[in-house]
């Protein structure tokens, strides 16, 4: 009996353990960092914002929760960068974390920079102060507790920078992925990519393609990648990339009913096993290019040395052998390094680099009788090879070269029909992503059940879509459903959920810059920039007599009056022509375009018995076109956006210049009169102190309460020609 019972106790232990697996994968979550630079002021790009927008899209539907900007700058970047640091660190262990920036890569002394839109390189210099080095944020990445990380650089183009000395070596540097993580480029390290004109470059067009197979592993998504690249530019550009990824990782599950996929795995593993050489010439050129390694190369060149695609994979190599050699100098960084690179590539693309370490080394440009030339992991270029690394920057698309177009991929079926990119609308708001229409992820192709559903992200919630359900508008109740398909569709789920979230230091940045494309502002929620009913006023700007938050009644001046209603709206204004003045100045409104107390020059009133006798003049006129004066805000509830220097003068006026308070011709604003030192009441002298003299960017002293007048007094006041009342 003890038997049977410890075997059933071991039996139970094992479910449970069998299924508390999938309880412990549940957690999964998944986030991105995506950018797109592509108004740089240097040379403006035509696809990186759109490509990140598609990518980032893309990302949503497999259970990413994404973040991303357009047309970020060097300082903005950088907290955006650190946003998603802190994001990934705080989200557990259990995270697969990808990073995609599209826009200028340049790399120097072994180094990859990603340079913001606005960046001044003139020379080689200024790439470490101006570019983020992409390294420091790989490393804090790698050194994260995360399940998996991929960082994507769709940044190797030709370079409009350092036209100033020297040029830049092309592209960007061989580098060694991070434990755990996967490293891609969008050419392969030291070439660049072609021109494109858009909406979408050739690379965010497969990396989608891929991602939406399901089924892949990273390795072989990008293996896809850059199968299909090579194919769609014709051998112009060929991807590149470097996995150390141990964990089991999909971006999509693929059902088993679905159709064969766009890798003919079968093929592949044939292949695979397979010699170069026992492969016929055009499946070995697929073979090669979906390998991507120096060995592969070699072997093809050796098998078809004649062949019309030898050069081609010559160019390959020899662009993969200068890479490395390269990475190994800049790993020892010694003058006797730089010596034998020297050496090995009298006039390659990186001779500007090793004269650079030479001269922080303070050793000359020639080595010493006693150098010795380090020994590298790969041989010396063989004399085929030297014309294509003889220059800064090698393009596989260059017509020098001649090459012929590549065969086509075997074992690569064609991008599927539903993958129709239109170009995206103008994007909405600063810093904000475009967002494209979108296209249904294939029915046989689910994000894995394990991965956590993503906060605001209702493109997750309909990949497979043609009718988009929405939450409600505000103020309704329920869902409901955007009745529309095919690109209609697309562009229903484009409007309403495809919206990438800013990172928080981005949307701070947005909220202050404001400006035409800033997003909606939320209901109840301030507009950018302006002052909140509980914000001071910066030292020197409040109004007279204000001490406390914008919106407090001016002391002295009894409660704020209450907001006109429509019909108080179109009623004449106590104190303009044809009207009796306003008898008390507690109740008189100022109008939002009138100038401060006593305007026209003079000092506020801070008491009418104090004050000579200003009562006879007519009230002010409002200008030809402007609103009723009583519709206007009062002057204690308007938001204050700018104060004059002069805070006694008109806006835009004082110290006798020109004010322009409509249509007309400008007026001098009159100087402010001196008060007397001391007036006399009618029931004995009272003592007055002198006013203070008008102080810029100084908040005044508090207007003083006016001392009430006996019903005798009030009886001649107030009238046409006579002084008003208090």
């Amino acid at each position: 009996m003890k038997t049977m019972s410890k075997l059933l106790l071991s039996c139970l232990a094992l479910v449970m353990l069998l299924f508390a697996s999938p309880s412990r994968a549940e957690t999964e979550k998944r986030i991105a960092f995506v950018v797109g630079n592509a108004a740089y002021q240097a040379a403006p790009l035509a696809t990186p914002a759109n490509d990140a927008g598609l990518i980032a899209q893309t990302l949503q539907a497999a259970g990413f929760d994404v973040s991303g900007a357009r047309d970020l700058d060097g300082e903005t970047l950088r907290g955006a960068f650190k946003d998603f640091l802190e994001k990934a660190q705080a989200s557990g262990p259990d995270t697969v974390a990808f990073v995609y920036l599209a826009g200028y890569g340049l790399q120097l002394d072994g180094e990859n920079y990603f340079v913001p839109v606005d960046a001044k390189i003139a020379a080689a210099p200024d790439v470490a102060i101006e570019a983020l080095r992409v390294s420091d944020y790989t490393r804090r990445l790698a050194g994260l507790p995360l399940k998996a990380s991929l960082v994507v650089l769709d940044a190797a183009r030709a370079s409009p920078f350092a036209k100033s000395g020297p040029p830049l070596a092309g592209g960007l540097a061989l580098a060694d992925a991070e434990p755990n993580m996967l490293l891609a480029f969008n050419a392969t390290p030291g070439t660049v990519a072609p021109n494109e004109s858009g909406p979408y470059g050739a690379y965010a067009r497969a990396l989608t393609e891929m991602i939406r197979e399901g089924g892949l592993p990273p390795s072989d998504v990008f293996d896809g990648v850059r199968l299909r690249v090579n194919q769609e530019t014709k051998g112009g550009l060929v991807p590149w990339d470097a996995s150390r990824i141990a964990a089991s990782f999909v971006f999509f599950d693929r059902a088993p009913d679905a159709p064969p996929p766009a890798l003919a795995a079968d093929r592949i593993n044939a292949m695979r096993s397979q010699p170069i050489g026992a492969l016929g010439a055009q499946d070995a050129y697929a073979a090669v290019i979906e390998r991507d390694s120096l060995q592969g190369y070699g072997e093809f060149l050796a098998a078809y040395p004649s062949d019309p695609h030898a050069n081609r994979v010559r160019a390959l190599l020899a662009a993969r052998r200068e890479a490395i050699t390269w990475r190994h100098t800049c790993r020892i960084d010694t003058p006797d390094a730089y010596w034998s690179y020297l050496d090995r590539y009298p006039r390659g693309p990186h001779v500007n680099d090793a004269r650079w370490r030479l001269e922080t080394f303070a050793a000359a440009e020639a080595p010493p009788p006693s150098f010795t030339p380090i020994v590298y992991d790969v041989p010396p270029p063989p004399p085929a090879e030297i014309v294509y690394i003889d220059r800064p920057v090698l393009v596989f698309s260059d017509p020098a070269f001649g090459f012929v177009p590549p065969p086509p991929i075997v074992i690569l079926a064609p991008p599927p029909a539903y993958l129709v990119f239109p170009p995206p609308p103008p994007p909405v708001g600063l810093f904000v992503l475009p967002v494209p229409a979108f296209v249904p992820v294939p029915v046989w192709a689910n994000p894995p059940a394990y991965v956590a559903a993503p906060p605001n992200n209702v493109i997750f919630n309909n990949i497979h879509n043609t009718t988009i359900i929405t939450p409600a508008a505000p103020g309704t109740a329920g869902f409901g459903a955007g009745v529309a398909t095919g690109v209609a569709a697309g562009a229903v789920a484009g409007a309403i959920a495809a919206k990438v979230a800013l990172p928080p230091s981005v949307a701070r940045r947005a909220s202050v810059v404001g400006g035409p494309g800033t997003p909606p502002i939320a209901p109840g929620q301030p507009a950018p920039g302006a002052p909140s009913a509980t914000t001071r006023l910066p030292a020197g700007h409040e109004l007279p007599g204000v001490t406390g938050p914008v919106g407090k009644p001016l002391p002295g001046l009894g409660p704020k009056p209450a907001a006109p209603t429509q019909n108080q709206a179109q009623q004449p204004v106590p104190g303009t022509p044809g009207n009796p003045q306003a008898t008390s100045l507690k109740n008189k409104p100022q109008p939002a375009n009138q100038a401060l107390p006593g305007g026209n020059g003079h000092p506020p009133k801070l008491g009418a018995k104090n004050v000579p006798n200003h009562g006879t003049k007519p009230g002010p006129v409002t200008p030809p076109g402007a609103p009723p004066m009583a519709a206007r805000q009062p002057l204690n509830e308007r938001p204050v956006t700018q104060t004059p220097q002069n805070p006694y003068a008109p806006s835009g006026g004082g110290n006798g210049k020109p004010v322009v308070t409509g249509p007309g011709p400008a007026k001098m604003a009159k100087p402010p009169l001196q008060r007397p030192q001391q007036v006399q009441q009618p029931r004995g002298p009272q003592p007055f102190q002198q006013a203070r003299q008008p102080q810029p960017a100084r908040a005044l002293q508090p207007v003083q309460q006016p001392r009430q007048q006996s019903p005798k007094q009030k009886a001649g006041c107030g009238l046409p020609g006579l002084p008003p009342c208090h």
